[in-house]
């Protein structure tokens, strides 16, 4: 089964994000990760790879990965700890749990919450791939300056991440590192942040 997943990394906009879309090969059911850049690039991608749109996952509100969901005709999942700030307008609005799983084809795809960037901020874990948002990028993490930040939150949320199996295919939000993405074996060697241990070390470090 694993190999029907269909995952197509797309780096669109200004900021260097990473847009998703992941597949069930057999149903041709996808969702999108974080629209960003132009709507039109990743409709061509699904029209390309002949696949069926059923929903938009977003791992937080920054405007940056939501864009064009104030007209998606799909349901737009968004964590239910999102600050209302942070919250975008769409037509079938979905506010989802930690935990909280939903099909994709034959495929789940489970929604972990990892606040810190943002209180709603949350991963996405499908087949062993995990969809890292602005939580965990390849050689950083996210910042905690934003209103809703905390770095001692985000200090947790990382280490519910390094609990993950370590062949686990890490997949961030913003290509801000060498790789575009790597196991969480790779991560935990080449980023300083997952290798602290020291919550208090870890703070002072975000200041």
């Amino acid at each position: 089964m694993a190999s029907e997943l269909f995952i197509k990394q797309l780096l669109l906009g200004e900021l260097e994000n990473f847009t998703y879309i992941v597949a069930d090969q057999a149903s041709a059911e996808a969702m999108v990760i974080d629209p960003s850049g132009s709507w039109a690039d990743i409709s061509l991608a699904l029209k390309e790879n002949a696949l069926e749109l059923k929903g938009i996952f977003l791992t937080h509100g920054h405007y940056d990965h939501v864009v064009g969901v104030d007209k998606a005709s799909v349901p737009v999942y968004l964590s239910e700890d999102e600050a209302e700030f942070y919250t975008p307008h769409a037509k079938n609005f979905v506010r989802n749990a930690d935990r909280e799983k939903f099909p994709i084809g034959r495929f789940m795809i489970e929604c972990i919450h990892t606040p810190g960037h943002t209180p709603g901020c949350q991963c996405f874990l499908i087949e062993g791939n995990l969809f890292t948002g602005d939580t965990l990028f390849m050689d950083a993490v996210g910042r905690t300056d934003f209103p809703g930040g905390d770095a001692g939150v985000m200090f947790e949320s990382l280490e519910r991440i390094k609990r993950l199996p370590a062949k686990t295919e890490v997949w961030p939000g913003h290509h801000y590192g060498r790789l575009t993405h790597g196991s969480l074996a790779q991560v935990m060697k080449s980023n300083q942040f997952l290798a602290c241990d020291d919550k208090n070390k870890f703070i002072d470090y975000f200041g």
